[in-house]
Order: structure tokens, then sequence, then C-alpha cells
């Protein structure tokens, strides 16, 4: 599970993603906060994209400068709703990735994922997916978004959210061992009710104002 799980530790991660933590913080504010935390992310789990060298002009002298391989292509894919949240921050770092959603609810009896909506690019097997959640909490619903996202066969899956319950890592790991899990914090527990503790609440319905 070590291997597969990044905990991304910055200074600047921790501080903002207290201020998120805080009951009282506001809707404004904590939309903002997740923005920016998701620009962080961001630029952690896109490390690996390959580079390639062509010659430009700079003001003073012409030089092999490196740029972005062409032929990586991404995809983020926002699992609804509270996904959204990532998605706004990444696209700003990344604005010619496609975008594809996944719409599924958790049972709040059984906690059982219920998809209602999934729309991905035509053209996904030719791209890196880039699932985003804020919450792994029992892991039940990325589990089943990674597992209907694999039935497109995608270059690859990485799976990023804010904070991860040890409960929802041990699910998410033994179900798909070959997806990487990225994540700011791994938190305590799980509650009797399915939330992470101590958490940060209901991500949707802070980020949208609804509770």
């Amino acid at each position: 599970m070590a291997n597969q799980v990044t905990l991304i530790d910055h200074p600047l991660i921790h501080h903002k993603l207290t201020l998120m933590r805080r009951a009282e913080t506001s809707t404004a504010t904590f939309r903002t906060l997740i923005k920016e935390v998701s620009l962080l992310l961001a630029y952690e789990v896109t490390r690996d994209l390959p580079l390639k060298y062509e010659q430009i002009k700079t003001p003073i002298a012409f030089m092999n400068a490196p740029v972005l391989a062409p032929e990586k292509k991404l995809v983020i894919v926002s699992i609804q709703r509270a996904g959204q949240g990532l998605l706004d921050g990444m696209l700003e770092l990344m604005p010619s990735a496609r975008v594809g959603h996944i719409g599924l609810y958790r049972d709040p009896k059984t906690l059982i994922p219920i998809e209602y909506y999934f729309k991905v690019p035509y053209d996904v097997e030719q791209r890196d997916v880039l699932v985003v959640d804020p919450m792994l909490a029992t892991g039940n619903t990325a589990v089943a978004a990674v597992e209907r996202l694999k039935a497109t066969n995608p270059l690859s899956i990485k799976f990023i959210c804010l904070l991860a319950a040890p409960e929802g890592i041990e699910h998410f790991t033994e179900i798909h061992p070959d997806v990487p899990i990225y994540t700011t914090a791994i938190d305590e527990h799980l509650d009797e009710h399915g939330y992470i503790v101590p958490g940060l609440g209901d991500v949707g319905d802070r980020l949208f104002g609804t509770k």
C-alpha cells in the first residue's frame, strides 16, 4: 500500500487544508482554497509528464528548450459533484486537458455508490486519466469510478483526492492495486456514517453552500 499512495507534503497545502477544515470557513473562502490546493496537487501529479526538446530563439540566442511531448494527452475526470472543486483548479494549470464526468452518489444506508451519469472524451483510450474527488472515505465511490473508467481502456489512471481515510485506502488498493493514489492527508478513521474523522465535512455541501 505504501508504494501506491503518494502523500503530498507541502507547508502551503497544510496551511490551506487547515483553513478548509475549520467549520466557520465561508463557502466563498472554501471554494477559493480548494482551487488553490488543486493547483498545488496538479504540479505534483504531473511531475512525470515527458518532455521533448525543440530549438527556440530567446532575445539573446538560440537554444534547445524543453516542451511537453505532444503525444502525452490528459483527461481529467471529475466525480460529481464535489470533484468540480478540484477540476476547476487543475484546468487553470492544464487548460488543454479534456474533461470527463462521472455522476455517483452514496446510498445513505448502504454506502454503495449509484451511478447516474457518465461522459468521457471519445478518444479516452489514447489518453492518461486523472480522476479527481476530494474525499477517499469508504473507497466505494472511487472503486466504482475507476472500474467504470477501466472499461474504456485509457492509457493510465491516477486517483487524486484531498483527504483519505485508512479504510478507504485499504479498500481501493485491494481492488485497484495498479492505480496510484495522490492525497494531501491521511486522517484517523471513518465514523459510523462513513465520514472521515476529523475530516472537513461534506465537501459538496461546503463547496456549493447547500447546507
